[in-house]
């Protein structure tokens, strides 16, 4: 009886989330109701996971720990800055407007 209780649960975690990403999906590609998917298009611009997606991604996490690391490790890059250039001065330089393209040798 246990045993059906946890895996009742565990499909509940899983299949509710989702039905909802699913009808989510459905009603922003159909346009109908407009207020509704105007509502919900507006939140998927913001570039974060769906809720679907979100509680499969734990739901993995919580059975296997190597899961865990990566959304970490995802995490972790979100946050942290991304420069186009290492510290090194640049080698090339590219001008579209001028048509020019300039290319140093390394001394």
């Amino acid at each position: 009886m246990v045993m059906m209780a946890g895996l009742l649960f565990m499909a509940v975690l899983v299949i509710v989330p989702f039905t909802l990403a699913s009808a989510r999906h459905l009603v922003v590609r159909s346009g109908r109701p407009g207020w509704l998917s105007h509502r919900l298009a507006a939140r998927t611009r913001s570039g974060g996971l769906g809720l679907g997606a979100t509680a499969t991604e734990e739901l993995h996490a919580f059975f296997n720990a190597n899961k865990r690391v990566q959304i970490e490790e995802r995490r972790t890059q979100m946050v942290m800055r991304d420069d186009d250039h290492a510290g090194a001065p640049p080698r090339t330089g590219i001008d579209l407007n001028g048509g020019t393209a300039v290319v140093r040798r390394r001394q």
